[in-house]
Parts: C-alpha cells; sequence; structure tokens
C-alpha cells in the first residue's frame, strides 16, 4: 500500500517539475499532472536500468530523476500536443 501511495507522490513532484521546465502553460489538470509524472517515473526509471549498471544507490539519485523529468516533459509535450488537436477538430 505504501509503495502505490508513494508512486502517486512522486509521480506528482515529477508531474510538476516537467511542467516547471517547459515553457508556457501547459492545458492540463493537476490528475493529469500526476499520471503523466507518474509514467514518466516510470518510464525514467526503466531507462536508467537499462542504461546503467550500478543498480540500487544509497542516496538520492539525480540521475533518476533528471531522466524522469524529461521523460515526464516529453510526455506533457505530447499531451498538449493531442489535446490541443482534439479541442481544433
Amino acid at each position: 500500500m505504501w509503495d502505490i501511495i508513494g508512486t502517486i507522490i512522486f509521480g506528482a513532484v515529477i508531474g510538476v517539475l516537467a511542467r516547471l521546465v517547459l515553457p508556457g502553460k501547459q492545458p492540463m489538470g493537476f490528475l493529469i499532472t500526476v499520471l503523466i509524472g507518474i509514467a514518466g517515473a516510470l518510464i525514467g526509471y526503466w531507462v536508467w536500468g537499462a542504461i546503467s549498471d550500478e543498480g540500487d544507490t544509497s542516496g538520492i539519485d539525480w540521475i533518476r530523476w533528471i531522466i524522469s523529468i524529461a521523460v515526464a516533459a516529453v510526455l506533457c509535450l505530447a499531451y498538449g500536443s493531442i489535446a490541443s488537436r482534439s479541442k481544433a477538430g
């Protein structure tokens, strides 16, 4: 149960940070931000695991955070593009 709660909190933080690094306003609510943050975190951790052989670290793993934020930012851009296209159509 705590893993799920931790993942949601971590996703919210990653999603908010991803939106902060993007210029302008993104057309999405908090729930979408959290979901994109969770997806970005999971994909970011997978990418880091695929390119690194370090395994678990004893402290804050800044590279995982940066990769997760970058992935979430790309997902925010993709969502914004899809959302704006669906409104225009």
